[in-house]
């Protein structure tokens, strides 16, 4: 009788062990960028990867736009994200990033370029002084932030310098529109995002005038309370992961790398942000 009393007893807290694993787990979201339907698709193979991974269930979360998603990041409520470059420094002093994107020919980073109609006396960075510039939004990096840093570096403060408005629905192709009617004198839009428009602008009528500075692809990230141990594995099985696995596929980009935080100082020195004091390596 004493024995299985003993043996019910162990069985319950085996149980109960159970039952607060089980109870715990940690949220993945993705910036917003896309429709939930399209960002579920992207980053549930993710989760369920991780949790494999880390012993502990990872469940995909939606945020509806991107000061919820920056919000929930910053306080805590989501253990892991996966966003572009800015929205990354923004929330790393709570979120640190384990690996960097790779996509496209340019890999592990991407840039801006400067547009402007193809008759247009635009020809130089200086000559967008006093101009109408469109732009994607201020939290864009490659329609944005890029072309942001290299003006900066040429001594030209587009605060000051520069008329700048942010473009309908911060859509790539409506800033080409605008260039394209005349509405703004030059345009600043991801490289990739040259030809987004060509079904209602002809090639031959936007020239590029400046290709601009090189930022950090998007950053997966964690939060910084994550054990050291915690984080080591999941960068290391993050950075295995070949173009052919369903989790890369799902995400529609080539691979990722390892990456630190330090990469991403180029994007706080375009936002004017504080860059990071770190410890030296003795």
């Amino acid at each position: 009788m004493k024995r299985a009393l003993i043996f019910i007893f162990a069985i319950m807290i085996i149980s109960f062990s159970a039952n607060i694993s089980a109870g715990q787990t940690y949220q993945l979201s993705m910036l917003p960028r896309y429709s939930s339907e399209e960002i579920n698709k992207r980053i549930a193979p993710l989760a369920r990867y991780l949790s494999q991974i880390i012993g502990t269930k990872v469940e995909p979360v939606i945020a509806s736009n991107f000061v919820q998603y920056e919000k929930r990041l910053k306080n805590g409520d989501i253990e892991i994200g996966y966003e572009n470059p800015y929205i990354y420094v923004r929330v790393s002093d709570t979120h640190e990033v384990l690996a960097m994107a790779i996509k496209g020919k340019a890999g592990d980073r991407f840039r801006g370029i400067i547009i402007a109609r193809a008759d247009s006396n635009i020809a130089s960075l200086n000559d967008l002084k006093n101009r109408k510039i469109s732009i994607v939004g201020f939290t864009s990096a490659g329609g944005y932030l890029s072309q942001k840093l290299t003006l900066m570096q040429e001594g030209i403060d587009m605060d000051k310098d520069c008329q700048v408005s942010e473009a309908v629905n911060n859509k790539q192709e409506n800033v080409i529109l605008a260039v394209y009617t005349g509405e703004a004198d030059a345009g600043f839009i991801r490289e990739s995002a040259l030809h987004m428009a060509d079904k209602f602008v002809p090639r031959s009528k936007i020239k590029v005038i400046n290709r601009s500075a090189w930022l950090p692809n998007w950053a997966l990230s964690v939060k910084r309370t994550f054990s050291a141990k915690q984080k080591m594995a999941i960068q290391k099985a993050l950075v295995k992961l070949k173009e052919s696995n369903p989790v890369i596929k799902a995400l529609k980009i080539k691979g990722l790398r390892a990456a630190s935080d330090k990469e991403y100082d180029p994007v706080r020195q375009a936002a004017g942000m504080r860059i990071p004091e770190r410890k030296k390596n003795k």
